[in-house]
């Protein structure tokens, strides 16, 4: 070959030097640039060298369109972008953060507040495979997950105290073990609308489960260098740790807002898994829309180039949110301060923008800045160099098409198993029984149960039984995808000799001349994703307490709560149950709740956060001196009389 970038038998770096060496600064420019779909046209991608597009939430082909269907546009755009002068190939990229969830058919699993219940790191790792398969199958080659945040043990390396007060990092404590910090988790209030892409409240469970990302890169082998990205092949995704950095500890739980603290406690309680994922090769991190100390992560410098690419040792490449440049200005995004924000955010350390929907300003801008001398080529060099290492690393130059192959294992009976197994292992059992010594489940079937009421809003709805990012960006209700929902799972349970009375919402009138055994109540939140989901009151909508109360005042009353965080759960309502599962945001298997609720396995499950008992509590943490929750975290009852798994 003419070409040593081309050549499969040379070294990466070789390769990325190579390539580099002819690339011009539009070429650059483009290799930077992802585009949403909607504006990727065959003669931008062959002519502006475009170097990633993505997928919003719900856009796609078209409405349910199939795996095959998703290869067959992907593969169009990469023939577009193959066509360009240097034949750079695209690198696709989706959020497929619980499954391959944006397609139709694909199998949906427990958003990752529910994996925190299970601290099962070989299942998180398992999901990750499951996941990889099905989004390669699609034709996609890039995942937006998972979303992380903590790290519990010591950094060795160390901070100098007059740099710290130099770049205003501000209070130091001399009594520190020499600027060696403990890093703890993220999500620290239930108010934040993003709680249910977190894993825990606590360190070493997200530790755990940043097994996902071996899951999905694949393992690097002994002696992999630190900190450069790794993709073991074909049957891989890249994988992108987010959000960097403190995206889960903003003032009162506002969705993009100002995470207040000193460095020391950023450290402690934020940054805590990056270092994983870094020594487990993961190619790609996202910088945070929020706020440290006022200051905007996608402008922070010091954060994203000095402690991430530089201490941390990140050798990947850095990406931006959704618009993440415009959002730098502040309350006009595209007005005549935009050429500023970029050149603030790619001098801070951004190598990819997420642009996504205004390229030609963006290439415009960019390379004027470049020719003006505002950001210098070596950052752009730097920039476009971590890009082509994640595609060289990721085989996209030997391999730039889909895998038709691979086409078989979307929504097959193993990874359906494998998510059932995940909703099985998430479920907290957090109440037994009006009186312990005599337990409410398993429920009875069969001929001990001749008939069974079931309710609620989430009892027969596949849409909020999945949650937000699935089918759409915010989710949506009904059957958006195939699975099981719990009613269909409670039918199946039971058998022929139970008769299942299904009443969405019941009256008065629905108990008279019947003869329930008992009652399963399936409520919880309606699906939302991001700032939508920002609340202040967390009470349980769809008028669920009123249902519950009906039914429980009448028949014994199991209540299985879907939602992506803890609810309000008044006294008042919380006595008249006989039983409560927590089955969090379970995804497209139903048949897991039933699996455990009728005795078939036990319950694993333990609160991965606090469960508060009113919202003035918030935020509530374990190690505040007035730590006064409902249910303490990693509570979780089992059917084994030793009582409390915690």
């Amino acid at each position: 070959m003419d070409c040593i970038y081309k050549d499969p038998n040379h070294p990466t770096e070789a390769r990325i030097k190579d390539l580099l060496s002819r690339m011009s600064l539009r070429e650059k420019a483009g290799q930077m640039t992802q585009i949403e779909r909607s504006v990727a046209t065959p003669s931008v991608l062959k002519d502006l060298s475009i170097g990633s597009i993505l997928s919003a939430g719900g856009s796609g082909p078209f409405d349910k369109a199939l795996s095959t269907d998703w290869a067959d546009m992907v593969d169009g755009f990469q023939k577009s972008a193959l066509e360009s002068r240097l034949g750079i190939p695209l690198l696709y990229g989706i959020d497929a953060v619980h499954g391959n969830n944006s397609i139709y058919g694909a199998t949906i699993f427990p958003h990752n507040v529910g994996l925190g219940a299970t601290r099962d790191a070989d299942l998180a790792q398992r999901i990750g495979v499951a996941t990889a398969l099905e989004v390669r199958a699609s034709g996609i080659h890039y995942t937006f997950a998972p979303s992380v945040a903590g790290l519990s043990r010591l950094l060795s390396y160390s901070w100098d105290p007059m740099y710290l007060e130099q770049h205003r990092i501000g209070f130091w404590d001399k009594n520190s073990i020499h600027g060696k910090y403990w890093f703890w988790q993220v999500c620290r209030d239930p108010r934040w609308g993003r709680c249910y892409e977190s894993y825990s409240s606590d360190t070493n469970i997200v530790r755990k489960m940043t097994s996902i990302i071996t899951g999905l890169q694949g393992k690097p082998p002994p002696g992999y260098p630190k900190g450069y990205p790794f993709v073991a092949g074909r049957h891989n995704v890249v994988a992108c740790a987010k959000h960097f950095v403190g995206d889960g500890g903003t003032d009162k739980g506002i969705n993009e807002g100002n995470t207040i603290s000193s460095y020391e406690d950023l450290e402690r309680i934020h940054m805590t898994p990056y270092p994983d994922c870094i020594s487990q090769g993961v190619a790609t991190i996202m910088a945070s829309y929020s706020s440290w100390n006022g200051t905007q992560m996608h402008a922070h410098r010091f954060l994203l180039t000095d402690v991430l690419k530089v201490k941390l040792g990140f050798k990947g490449f850095l990406i931006s949110d959704w618009e993440g440049v415009d959002r730098l200005s502040k309350p006009n995004p595209l007005g005549s301060n935009y050429r500023t924000c970029l050149c603030t955010a790619v001098n801070a350390g951004i190598d990819m923008v997420m642009v996504p929907h205004g390229y030609s300003k963006f290439l415009e801008d960019l390379i004027d800045l470049v020719e003006s001398g505002d950001i210098p080529m070596a950052r752009i060099d730097d920039a476009v160099e971590r890009i082509l290492r994640v595609k060289f690393v990721a085989g996209l130059f030997e391999y730039p098409y889909s895998d038709r192959s691979l086409l078989d294992t979307v929504g097959c009976k193993l990874h359906r198993d494998l998510a059932r197994e995940a909703v099985r292992k998430s479920l907290v059992l957090l109440k037994n029984g009006k009186d312990p010594r005599k337990p409410f489940l398993p429920l009875d079937r069969d001929r001990k149960a001749k008939r069974v009421l079931v309710t609620g809003s989430h009892a027969d709805n596949l849409g909020y039984q999945c949650g937000g990012w699935t089918a759409t960006w915010c989710g949506a209700s009904g059957r958006i995808t195939i699975g099981t929902t719990v009613l269909e799972a409670i039918k199946e349970a039971v058998g022929d000799k139970t008769e299942v009375i299904y009443e969405q919402n019941p009256s008065p009138a629905t108990f008279e001349g019947q003869d329930f055994s008992y009652a399963i109540a399936v409520v919880g939140e309606g699906p939302y994703a991001e700032f939508t989901g920002d609340n202040s009151e967390l009470i349980i909508p769809f008028n669920a307490n009123e249902v519950i109360s009906l039914v429980a005042d009448r028949i014994p009353t199991l209540v299985i709560l879907i939602s992506g965080r803890p609810l309000v759960l008044e006294p008042w309502i919380l006595e008249k149950m006989d039983a409560l599962v927590a089955a969090w945001l379970p995804g497209s298997e139903g048949g897991g709740i039933t699996d455990v609720v009728f005795g078939d396995y036990e319950f694993e499950g333990r609160l991965p956060v606090t469960w508060f008992k009113s919202v003035e509590q918030l935020p509530i943490h374990p190690e505040d001196n007035s730590y006064d929750p409902l249910f303490p975290f990693g509570f979780g009852l089992t059917y084994d009389k030793k009582g409390p798994l915690n």
